[in-house]
């Protein structure tokens, strides 16, 4: 049986999943603040207990490799990491873009005559992680920081519809308003990596244990509190 643990922490939404012969057969969300690390690990261990299953019993720990929160990144990487090396089992990953895509695909929330999915992952003011996808699921540019302007992916929506997808795409609403853009805002969820993380899977596509590291796009940048301590 084809049975991973798929754990998605990369925005505000603490998600994780068990899929089984491709169909999600349990599943825990949380969009409480700062939940990733409290909850992440328990969410896991409540939802084998309900299958009646050990780590071991499945074929892989699937995780969010990014791009997304640095702290949330961390969280979910470092809870599959002690997955793996504790039963293990092999290590997938699933970029956050095409969970958004793949979820896009799976909720049906692909309008008619889509010409290209373009995910979107808040980043900072009006800059969001993104890349351009075809209605298919197949990635046609490099993922990117982006800072949406009313001239943003112009050429894309003269083709046809165009589905802006991710945490990111709400704030674009008010900046991209080509009748052919459409726009979900939602964050990714643990369920849809289920294609892509199965496809992983059965190609042997395993991740280093020991050394694997999300892709932050952009470097985790320190800021100085100005409280005075003394």
């Amino acid at each position: 049986m084809e049975r991973l643990i798929l754990i998605e922490t990369s925005t505000s939404l603490c998600s994780v999943a068990i899929v089984e012969n491709g169909k999600i057969v349990c599943e825990r969300l949380s969009d409480e603040p700062r939940a990733h690390a409290s909850m992440t690990a328990p969410y896991i261990s409540d939802m084998l207990k309900e299958r009646g299953l050990k780590v071991s019993d499945c074929g892989a720990v699937a995780v969010s490799k990014g791009p997304g929160s640095y702290t949330g990144l961390r969280v979910g990487v470092s809870t599959a990491k002690g997955l793996c090396f504790g039963a293990g089992i092999p290590l997938v990953s699933v970029g956050t873009l095409d969970t958004l895509v793949w979820q896009a695909k799976d909720e049906g929330l692909v309008p008619e005559g889509c010409a290209y999915i373009i995910p979107m992952i808040d980043a900072r003011r009006m800059e969001v992680y993104t890349a351009v996808f075809s209605p298919d699921g197949k990635q046609l540019t490099p993922t990117t920081a982006s800072v949406v302007t009313s001239d943003s992916f112009k050429e894309r929506l003269e083709e046809g519809k165009v589905l802006f997808i991710g945490d990111g795409a709400g704030k674009c609403e008010g900046t991209i308003s080509h009748p052919n853009s459409v726009f979900v805002q939602c964050c990714p969820k643990a369920s849809g990596m289920k294609t892509p993380a199965t496809a992983a899977l059965k190609e042997g596509r395993f991740e280093d244990v020991a050394y694997f590291e999300p892709f932050y796009l952009k470097e985790f940048v320190t800021t100085v509190s100005k409280k005075k301590l003394f």
